[in-house]
């Protein structure tokens, strides 16, 4: 019996060099990242390029929110009147940045990081449940320029703004031309 304890301690004493190694990888990792962010190396400006793993991490957190969160049904049905009300509250609050059809990407959109989608070119999110956009619209999300609008907008409105996404490849004809009578949003007067 006395021959196994040198082994029982050399096993501790191995598992406790381990331990020791893990835990001071740990902390020279948690060090470095600090450093990186408080000493400046870290990019924040618009125009830099992104963060290793930002973009992969960014969307990792926002789809297991989203899936825990949005709301899987909607309250308002898909009638002109509500795409009507939905694409006038989506240019006074959405076009700015997520652009109207057909026109150019304004400068503000230009501007930002990350780049916000142009929500009428391409698919857009018609492919993404109205509760989703929803949610997003509601909530915001951080670190991209997108506001939450929960405490600036009814919910009735929120939603019709939703539907107007969630179908923007077959609205009808009247709210297709309300939004393609706007001027591109943020042009200077003497520009429209």
């Amino acid at each position: 019996m006395q021959s196994k304890l040198p082994v029982v301690r050399l096993v501790e004493e191995r598992v406790k060099a381990f331990l020791t190694g893990v835990a001071l990888t740990l902390a020279c990792l948690a060090g470095g990242t600090y450093f990186y962010f408080a000493r400046g190396f870290a990019p924040v400006a618009t125009a830099a390029p992104a963060m290793p793993f930002e973009k992969k991490l960014a969307r990792l957190a926002l789809h297991a929110r989203l899936e825990k969160e949005m709301p899987r049904t909607v309250p308002i049905e898909a009638t002109e009147a509500h795409y009507l009300a939905g694409a006038q509250a989506y240019l006074d609050h959405c076009a700015v940045c997520h652009g109207l059809p057909g026109r150019p990407e304004t400068a503000i959109a230009r501007g930002e990081f990350p780049r916000p989608p142009q929500l009428f070119e391409g698919k857009g999110v018609t492919d993404d449940p109205p509760g989703e956009t929803y949610w997003k619209t509601a909530n915001g999300i951080r670190l991209t320029g997108m506001p939450g609008f929960e405490a600036s907008l009814p919910q009735a409105r929120i939603w019709e703004i939703a539907l107007l996404l969630a179908n923007a490849d077959k609205l009808p004809d009247s709210v297709t031309a309300l939004l393609k009578a706007q001027p591109t949003p943020g042009t200077p007067p003497s520009e429209k």
